[in-house]
């Protein structure tokens, strides 16, 4: 079947002359302009450049005849160029001024622009028509306007603007050729595989094509075609400022950057550094998201605003490494989530599950800047026509002040509209001249004859190659079908994507549909005549042009929504896609806000394979930026701020006074303050009647008032505006004893409480020193009674006293330190007359207790255990149960005190093995069993040499005789022994020195021990 592309804009379909009498003649001529643009050649940035300065005259000629309004060119000088304007005398029909200098201004600038149009007949007497359907003479060509002439003024307008635009830096006059700009890469010829000439992987390559038709489906001589626009960051701007710019040089030439991103990611084939991997990264993703350009897949996508949309600016990633976190690699979309409510309707959005392939196709196509497109600035022209003829839209500038009439709408917005586009042309097209960055044909087809760059340890591994992904980016394996038949293609990187224009013969009845291809052979999803824009990819000029004019649109109609909560576009089953066969069903694009049809239109260029992410959210971060820039310059242009407090005259409903602007404190003047719609609101104040004259109010009583009535007070608070006495903030004072006096108690009340008087009603106000008792008051008499009977500060003064003493042990007796002096004539409970106890707290201690032996005075005579008998017990320290006779205590307790024993035979308490019962150990210079001599068990004969003495030990207990021989062998000593413990000793004195021998003989005769010693 015959595919045609329906148009968001149904009116497009209608009868021209059905349309003029529905528009204004500003719309017309737009119209008519997009139907212009359609029909030219394929050129983002001249068209945007067509789109503003027709936006531009249109509107100037509007505001040649307002009060308010300043022109932007004419009478102005913009750019260095002056266009001069004397003013023009006042029509009797403005609005018919208004259309006629319009249409001529418009005419002689279109007529001028697509004179060389590849269908010029047509486009140039398509302008002739409308121009004689509107009742004009398209022969009139005079520029004279000083006699009033409206079609002389908009025809001086067209050429004032056509001499600017020979100069305006976009080298008009030349065809809008480039100057000085040359790619770095040869040519790729597309049809053949790979890329095996690019020469630098991040510069920009020419494409050669079997046939060039470009994006409005011209067939172009030459198949070649060269970078469109590359100096264009030239041309003088709408609302671009000097601070903005950034000049850089190359060979020779200069690249003028206005917003300038900074460099995208770089691909170093060498050692794969750098940013490298990014770059493989977002060149991997746009091959992966081409798997999805088939219905067939089985994956289904609700389509609604209530699952897409609704990115929050401060969710776009700032930096490159960031792009990750923002698109899904291997499923598509992106972060949105949609929204739970159309905010028109107060209702959910309806789901719409569709197959993600016919999304994604639809997308690609409806966002392209063609076949039969008005590219992208006038793409949004077209939605902005939409929007304009929405019913559900108020024609209030930024959805402020009065609705304005069509034309104004018309002029106003175009130019605003208008000055975004051809600042993101000029911003864009500098930065893309100036990175130079290659699309992704280029790239993926370049990196995918280098290799894989994932795992060196598969086949074909580089690092400049590009990286697997299972089940999207393979390697060609031997059986493979993409094997070939001798395995050439065994090694090779192989994608599951969009299989190409080769696989479509017949557009209207087949789809290329996804299969596994050889990377080298990979194709955006693209006319084979077309492929992929003849310029630059970074930046994306669709995500900066559609960002920039979402916020132009979010700006003019003052709603972030489009009117009725939703934006729509039918593509109809298998009669929307142009080079192949689809949707599968009906598709409906819906965006709830212009910015999520911005965010769906940046998708688009990634599943229509021509731009990566890189290219993508820095171009809408300066869209973003730019609409804001040319809103307000666009502001400032339509209205004025006489009064200067900070807001224009369509937001302030008294632009002559200072004091009333929206938002200002409203106060009581007569004047409505605030700009709500209301006088006085809020602030006109209210007034109580106040009867008593007490200055209070009643509530109930009211009036409305700038000033205070007579008779009436500003407060509302009287409680009883009959009486003078009663009203807030009244000090009562209290008597509750009601015996004249009070304590200085108060409280504050407007109604009288309880007991409560007035100064004037006591006899004193303070004095009662317990006014709930009325027999205690300065006039009371004091009795004994623990009371202050007469407020004098004291209690039962000058009454007889008695004192008692504390008897906290209740024993009887009393503590002289703790007394009690009163009045009464008995003592209170717990205490006692006398004062004897000498321990208050214990019960057995007093005069009459008996002494006991506890090292307590019991009987409180000041002695503490005395005439008991005493015991003495020595101190056991080393708990051996023998005590030391030097250390004792005496004691009236008849058993010894921890530590202590009856015994006193220890002769070392210091030692619990050394007491009378240790058994003692033999020669080791220590008497264990206190008998005052050590065990000696060697035998020992000592000292030698011998002076006076000769001790022996020797291990024999009972009788021995001891024999001592000189050297000669005689007999000097024999005498009998007696051996105890071991040990006796022999005398020697007598001995002449010398060497003697002693023998110890048992009483049997048996020799015991002989030793030999010196006496000396």
């Amino acid at each position: 079947m015959q595919h045609t592309r329906t148009i968001i804009l149904c009116l497009l379909l209608l009868p021209l002359t059905g349309l003029l009498a529905q528009h204004s003649v500003a719309r017309e001529w737009n119209e008519a302009l997009l139907q212009a643009i359609r029909n030219d050649f394929a050129r983002p940035t001249v068209h945007a450049r067509n789109l503003f300065h027709t936006s531009v005259v249109m509107y100037d000629a509007w505001a040649a005849y307002d009060d308010e309004a300043e022109p932007f060119f004419l009478g102005r000088s913009v750019g260095g160029f002056e266009c001069p304007f004397t003013g023009i005398p006042a029509p009797t029909d403005v609005a018919a001024a208004r259309d006629e200098a319009i249409s001529y201004a418009a005419y002689r600038l279109l007529r001028s622009r697509f004179q060389n149009s590849p269908n010029a007949f047509v486009t140039l007497n398509r302008f002739n028509v409308l121009m004689q359907q509107l009742g004009y003479d398209p022969n009139f060509v005079s520029t004279d306007y000083s006699g009033g002439s409206p079609a002389a003024l908009g025809n001086y307008l067209a050429a004032e603007m056509i001499l600017f635009g020979r100069q305006d830096g976009s080298n008009e006059q030349l065809g809008y050729a480039n100057q000085y700009y040359q790619p770095v890469n040869p040519p790729l010829i597309v049809s053949l595989p790979g890329n095996p000439d690019i020469v630098d992987f991040n510069r920009w390559q020419p494409l050669t094509l079997s046939i060039f038709i470009d994006q409005s489906g011209n067939v172009i001589p030459g198949n070649t075609p060269p970078f469109l626009s590359p100096e264009w960051g030239k041309v003088v701007p709408f609302s671009l400022t000097p601070d903005e710019l950034t000049i850089y040089q190359r060979d020779g030439g200069d690249y003028w950057v206005y917003h300038d991103p900074g460099p995208p990611p770089a691909l170093d084939t060498q050692t794969g550094g750098g940013l490298s991997s990014e770059y493989q990264w977002s060149f991997e993703l746009v091959a992966a998201w081409s798997s999805h350009m088939t219905p067939d897949d089985g994956v289904l996508w609700d389509i609604s605003p209530a699952s897409i949309g609704n990115i929050a600016v401060e969710d776009y990633p700032t930096t490159i490494p960031g792009l990750r976190g923002f698109y899904n690699l291997v499923d598509g979309g992106d972060i949105g989530e949609g929204r739970d409510l159309n905010p028109a309707t107060g209702q959910p959005y309806e789901p719409q599950l569709v197959p993600r392939g016919d999304y994604a196709r639809v997308l690609a196509e409806f966002w392209a800047d063609g076949p039969a497109s008005e590219t992208p600035p006038g793409h949004w022209f077209t939605l902005l026509n939409y929007v304009s003829d929405h019913p559900a839209l108020v024609k209030k500038f930024a959805g402020q002040g009065d609705v304005v009439d069509d034309l104004e709408w018309d002029v106003k917005s175009y130019l605003t509209l208008g000055g975004a586009m051809h600042d993101v042309a000029i911003s864009i097209w500098g930065i893309k001249g100036w990175y130079d960055y290659p699309r992704p044909v280029s790239a993926i087809r370049g990196m995918a004859d280098l290799g894989q760059s994932t795992d060196p340890g598969l086949p074909s591994y580089h690092p400049g190659g590009l990286p697997l992904l299972d089940g999207k980016i393979e390697l060609v394996m031997p059986g493979d079908p993409l094997a070939g038949l001798n395995g050439q293609h065994v090694g090779k990187v192989k994608l599951l994507a969009w299989r190409g224009p080769d696989f479509v013969t017949i557009p209207e009845i087949q789809d290329a549909g996804v299969g596994w291809i050889l990377a080298e052979n990979w194709w955006p999803y693209q006319r084979p005549s077309f492929v992929s824009p003849n310029f630059a990819g970074y930046l994306s000029g669709h995500s900066t042009f559609s960002r920039a004019a979402a916020e132009v649109m979010t700006a003019i109609t003052g709603d972030a929504y489009f009117p009725g909560g939703m934006g729509e576009f039918l593509a109809p089953h298998n009669e929307f896609l142009v080079f192949e066969d689809g949707p599968s069903m009906d598709i409906t694009l819906q965006w709830a806000t212009y910015r999520d049809a911005s965010d769906q239109c940046s998708l688009s260029r990634i599943w229509g394979g021509i731009h990566p992410p890189a290219d993508d959210i820095p171009g809408r971060l300066i869209g973003i930026e730019i609409g804001n820039e040319v809103f307000a310059k666009a502001q400032d242009l339509f209205y004025k701020d006489e009064d200067l407090d900070g807001f224009f005259s369509y937001q302030d409903c008294d632009d002559t006074n200072n004091t009333v602007y929206p938002g200002a404190p409203e106060i009581c003047d007569g004047l409505d303050n605030n700009c709500d719609g209301q006088i006085d609101e809020g602030v006109q104040l209210a007034f109580y009647a106040d009867t008593d004259n007490d200055g209070f109010g009643d509530a109930n009583n009211p009036t409305l008032a700038c000033t205070v009535p007579a008779g009436y007070v500003a407060d509302a608070t009287d409680c009883n505006d009959a009486n003078g006495n009663e009203f807030p903030g009244q000090t009562w004072y209290l008597d509750r004893d009601a015996d004249g006096y009070g304590d200085g108690t108060t409280t504050v009340a407007c109604l009288r409480p309880e007991r409560g008087f007035l100064p004037a009603e006591l006899v004193a106000t303070t004095g009662d020193c317990d006014d709930q008792n009325p027999a205690i008051s300065p006039l009371g008499i004091e009795v004994c009674d623990g009371m202050d009977n007469n407020c004098d500060g004291q209690i039962d003064e000058d009454l007889p006293l008695f004192t008692y003493f504390a008897d906290t042990d209740s024993d009887g007796f009393g503590d002289a330190a703790v007394t009690a002096d009163t009045c009464i004539t008995f003592p209170p409970a717990g205490y006692v007359v006398n004062s004897f106890d000498c321990d208050d707290t214990n019960a057995t201690i007093h005069p009459n207790a008996v002494e006991v032996c506890d090292g307590i005075d019991n009987n409180c005579d000041g002695l503490i255990d005395e005439n008991l008998v005493l015991f003495t017990y020595f101190r056991d320290a080393d708990n051996d149960s023998y005590g030391d006779a030097a250390t004792t205590v005496d004691t009236c307790i008849t058993f010894p005190p921890a530590g202590y024993v009856t015994d006193d035979t220890d002769c070392d308490d210091g030692n619990a093995g050394i007491h009378p019962n240790q058994p003692e150990i033999a020669d080791n210079g220590i008497d264990e069993d206190c008998n005052g001599e050590d065990l000696f068990a060697l035998t020992k004969v000592f000292p030698n040499p011998v002076t006076d003495r000769l001790t022996v030990h020797y291990a024999y207990t009972g009788s021995l005789e001891v024999r001592l021989f000189n050297v000669q062998g005689q007999l000097v000593v024999r005498r009998p022994q007696e051996v105890l413990d071991n040990r006796f000793f022999v005398d020697v004195s007598t001995l002449s020195p010398g060497v003697y021998l002693l023998l110890l003989q048992a009483t049997n005769g048996e020799e015991l021990l002989v030793r030999k010693f010196l006496k000396m």
